[in-house]
């Protein structure tokens, strides 16, 4: 899906191209977003907003992710686009564009603002399987690549579960916010065949190969992913990683 195995993980109002452009000489795939692109989930962005949380909420979603991805023709790195959505047609909108431009899809299952589940979408998604797979099928449909960003520790959910029924309606990827319980990604390889991109505490080779020896396929950096330091040790890392699977 990409190479080196290291991504940077979407920071809602801060992962444009311009963050990616920065990343790129470590990482191999930039998720930009998280995008809100429809009705309910801009109305929850502005929301949001008004208590002092960034977001991107560009007059036209559309415009602005092929400007993005423009951006980033080019580069040496994959572009990724973290969108929210309670709706279908704009996700098959989104994904349309995603395919045009050789980009990622990641459906979000992941923010667990209030207002963002409140529209149905981030978290929300984790207990309504059924929507959730929908989206996946809506989006796959368009022969897009397509990744669902999930957490660990939401009640209720069972997360390998659920990551066969993405499996079964056609996900490529499933991007795991961990939380505290890093086991939950060996729980995940052993019950579907997606790649696995590990989220949480990764900082360094320790933090990374933790991961890939619960069965990750790539690991992912959130908040450190302007941090250049960070992102050398990441990418010496994975690099090591790698190349250990390839010549054991």
């Amino acid at each position: 899906m990409f190479e080196p195995r290291l991504a940077l993980a979407s920071l809602s109002g801060h992962s444009d191209a311009d963050w990616a452009k920065q990343g790129a000489p470590y990482a191999g795939c930039a998720f930009l977003g998280g995008l809100s692109i429809d009705e309910a989930t801009r109305a929850a962005s502005r929301g949001m907003v008004d208590r002092d949380r960034e977001e991107f909420l560009p007059a036209d979603p559309s415009r602005f992710l092929i400007s993005q991805l423009r951006a980033l023709a080019g580069e040496p790195i994959r572009s990724a686009v973290n969108v929210r959505s309670a709706t279908l047609v704009p996700l098959e909108d989104v994904a349309d564009l995603c395919r045009d431009h050789g980009a990622i899809l990641e459906i979000n299952a992941h923010c667990r603002q209030e207002e963002m589940c409140a529209a149905g979408s981030g978290e929300h998604l984790l207990t309504q399987p059924g929507k959730l797979c929908k989206q996946v099928e809506a989006a796959t449909a368009t022969g897009a690549t397509v990744s669902v960003k999930v957490r660990a520790e939401v009640e209720g959910v069972d997360l390998p579960a659920l990551a066969q029924r993405l499996a079964r309606s056609g996900a490529d990827a499933i991007h795991i916010d961990a939380m505290d319980t890093p086991g939950v990604v060996a729980d995940v390889s052993m019950a579907a065949n997606l790649f696995i991109i590990a989220n949480n505490g990764v900082r360094d080779a320790s933090s990374a190969r933790e991961y890939f020896e619960h069965g990750a396929d790539a690991v992912s950096v959130g908040r450190p992913s302007d941090d250049t330091a960070v992102l050398e040790r990441l990418h010496a890392a994975t690099r090591d990683i790698r190349e250990e699977e390839l010549h054991p």
